[in-house]
């Protein structure tokens, strides 16, 4: 490794700007593909049962946390500063019904490669109907929900949108960290439900929103409920400081032009010791927001329809 080191620097300030939004992760190199088709049609009992946890990352998973900063100690250089994100898919089903007739048909898909906005990373789409036996006391019982938890140490949007109109927040996507979950349940001896679950946070640029969205519908007897929960924290660029350096190489190669980005924070005093901050990341947070729905219905259920999405983007369609 070599072995470098500042010499002069020059600071530049400039202003805060306005918060911003998801950055998609992009995909590795090898990508996959996973599907799967189900059909069942059974008098007696049957159970099913599935669960997808996918994490993704821009750098190394194995050392998180914490998320790589902007690095802003002496000794680093291009292409060292970069800020690191994640983003982690967590879905699960599972349905269990005895004594009574049903029909189970289902379709999954998950894919990670990079997406458009049209596109989904993963998808299933889910139909059950339920008789129970009427002297055998059957029951069926659902759950399913989607979750997406995405956080970032930001990112040069500079080298992250392919719209030449899309500028970021003073050239920057901040530091974000949003988590949404959605999903339903029931209980009862009689069901016919349709559900369905897609989201996408995979993409080559910026420019694609991130999308997670769910929805069901049913008719029967017992109970049901279907929720969303999310809570979204995202940031604002806070002063910039493009510092001018020279770095010192091996001898053959000379002294090296370089220009570090620093921010800092003026309300906590975060951000890069070069401005006297104590070395964290200096964006600040433009949002708190706590969201939560839930809807439930029990009896003689005659129609029950829900449907959520949320898209979380730099660009949203």
């Amino acid at each position: 490794m070599k072995k470098i080191a500042i010499v002069v620097f020059v600071l530049a300030i400039l202003v805060v700007g306005t918060a911003v939004a998801v950055d998609p992760i992009n995909a590795t190199v090898e990508t996959q593909g996973i599907s799967s088709t189900t059909g069942v049609v059974v008098l007696g009992g049957m159970t099913n049962m599935e669960t997808v946890v996918w994490t993704q990352d821009n750098q190394d998973l194995r050392n998180n946390p914490p998320l790589n900063e902007w690095a802003d100690e002496i000794g680093w250089v291009p292409p060292f500063f970069i800020p690191e994100r994640q983003a982690v898919m967590f879905y699960t089903e599972a349905i269990l019904a005895d004594n009574g007739y049903a029909e189970f048909n289902e379709m999954q898909a998950l894919d990670t490669g990079n997406k458009v906005a049209n596109q989904d990373n993963f998808k299933s789409t889910e139909q059950f109907d339920y008789v129970a036996f009427t002297d055998a006391m059957g029951r069926a019982t659902t759950s399913e929900s989607i979750l997406l938890d995405l956080a970032s140490q930001g990112s040069d949007a500079a080298n992250r949108f392919i719209c030449p109109f899309a500028t970021g927040d003073n050239g920057y996507i901040p530091a974000y960290c949003n988590v949404y979950e959605m999903g339903s349940s029931f209980s009862g001896s009689q069901v016919s439900i349709i559900t369905q679950a897609d989201e996408n946070h995979i993409a080559k640029s910026a420019d694609v929103p991130t999308q997670i969205a769910y929805s069901v519908g049913l008719s029967g007897t017992g109970s049901v409920a279907a929720w969303i929960n999310a809570h979204v924290m995202e940031g604002r660029t806070g002063n910039v400081f493009p510092v001018d350096v020279w770095v010192l190489a091996p001898w053959w190669e000379g002294p090296i032009p370089a220009t570090l980005t620093t921010f800092y924070n003026p309300d906590t005093g975060d951000g890069s010791w070069f401005t006297g901050g104590n070395g964290l990341n200096g964006f600040m947070q433009g949002v708190d927001l706590v969201y939560k729905e839930k809807t439930t219905a029990s009896g003689v259920i005659e129609s029950f329809s829900k449907s959520m999405s949320v898209q979380d983007a730099v660009r949203r369609l």
